[in-house]
């Protein structure tokens, strides 16, 4: 009798210890009733069902943008109208095998820009590119990759567009960036200088092409980017040569840029390496600055270890709480000086000089659930989420204050949170 209670003692103390969740359910339990999460994701996917413009007030339809809410429009859009939209990506694509930033209708092209971009394959449309950036081509490839996963639809590979198949135009983008754009002394792409993964450089008042007055620049983003297409292309192609080439590309990117880039002791990515002259002041030390855009684009590109990744996450942190920026979306930290840029970005926290992006801090959320710090994930989503609702939108930017500014619906926005909550509720449901 006294075995069989001793037995039952331990079977009831089983019982309420599996019946307690511990606290990866807590958690899971907590994401799957955070009902701000459905109203978050609600208000994307209605933005994204607009249309493939980049969102309210633009009117084009920008490649960098599309890359990152492409995911969230196969869902949402019709596939018809999504194919067509990618094509006339390459129809655009200019003879040297350049890409587009992106395109318009004649009729839209309203703006002040003295360098428009043309094609014959498609008569209705005039294009434009910042030139000052290198992530055109590596942004569309990573729209194909991902608008096959979603869809399943190989067939728009062997489209065929002015003559070429698209696997075969994305082959001569690839050759149009090592023959344009690649250091041979680092082994790695270049553009000009600009603030961690923006468009605009210093020392000129329009700031998006290269010219006289840029600096010719290597920097993490543009090469994390590039890294990334070569593994879509990889995974796209029949081709064993162009599969062993690309992979090999891929392999010796990845080896400069933790050779060149990375800095051991402070456990980050430096912001550039200067091909020629460097533009920053004298007694300014560039090198402080932590890019945290770059650097979420790096971790997706498998860039870092675990251990790194944890450092990176705390040191981004830091960051928002030294800045008193809203979140970890804050471009950068510590913020290039007064001045240095022309116009409004001369100013510190504005922009893409220490302003606060959903549109970078989003993907370096998806990389947190990614690689296991969903719990880190969550608490720094909050400030993303919760603005939103409190500004029933999507905005561009975020000022001191959590200030809103630009774009009132911006769809990089809405696609990265809408393609974080769908992460997070997959890592909930497998966690219950």
């Amino acid at each position: 009798m006294k075995k069989n209670y001793s037995i039952l003692c331990v079977l009831l103390s089983l019982l309420f210890s599996c019946s307690k969740p511990n606290e990866t359910q807590q958690l899971a339990s907590t994401i799957s009733k955070d009902s701000s999460l459905h109203i978050v994701d609600s208000m994307a996917r209605a933005v994204i069902r607009s249309g493939f413009n980049a969102g309210s007030g633009y009117s084009q339809i920008w490649a960098r943008d599309m890359n990152t809410f492409i995911e969230v429009a196969c869902e949402e859009s019709n596939p018809q109208d999504l194919r067509n939209a990618i094509l006339l990506f390459f129809a655009l694509q200019q003879p040297n095998n350049e890409m587009i930033d992106g395109y318009v209708l004649k009729p839209e092209f309203t703006w002040n820009d003295d360098t428009p971009y043309y094609s014959d394959a498609a008569p209705d449309h005039v294009a434009f590119k910042n030139t000052v950036e290198t992530d055109q081509e590596s942004s569309l490839i990573q729209i194909v990759g991902k608008y096959i996963r979603k869809t399943g639809d190989k067939s728009i590979l062997q489209e065929v567009v002015a003559g070429k198949t698209v696997i075969e135009r994305m082959g001569l983008m690839v050759d149009y960036l090592k023959k344009e754009r690649f250091s041979e002394k680092y082994g790695l792409i270049y553009g000009a200088m600009t603030a961690d993964w923006g468009d605009v450089q210093p020392n000129d008042d329009c700031g998006c092409d290269i010219n006289e007055l840029s600096d010719l620049a290597i920097d993490v983003y543009d090469n994390a980017m590039l890294i990334i297409a070569l593994d879509y292309l990889q995974e796209m192609t029949d081709d064993s040569v162009k599969k062993q080439e690309w992979k090999d590309l891929r392999t010796s990117l990845a080896e400069n840029v933790r050779k060149h880039l990375w800095d051991t002791e402070r456990q980050k990515f430096i912001p550039h390496i200067y091909l020629d002259k460097s533009p920053i002041p004298e007694g300014f030390d560039e090198l402080a600055i932590h890019y945290h855009g770059g650097t979420a684009v790096a971790i997706e590109a498998g860039l870092l270890s675990k251990e790194e990744i944890a450092i990176a996450n705390k040191q981004m942190v830091e960051n928002v709480r030294l800045s008193g920026m809203p979140s970890i979306g804050l471009t950068l930290y510590p913020t290039y000086p007064e001045g240095f840029f022309r116009g409004g970005m001369g100013t510190p926290y504005v922009y893409q000089n220490g302003g606060d992006w959903t549109w970078f801090g989003g993907r370096m959320i998806q990389q947190l659930i990614a690689n296991g710090f969903t719990e880190e994930a969550y608490d720094e989503v909050r400030p993303m989420i919760d603005r939103v609702i409190k500004n029933q939108g999507f905005y561009e930017w975020y000022g001191k204050g959590c200030k809103p500014d630009g774009s009132g619906h911006f769809k990089g926005s809405a696609g990265v949170l809408a393609k974080s909550i769908e992460m997070f509720n997959q890592w909930a449901d497998e966690n219950k």
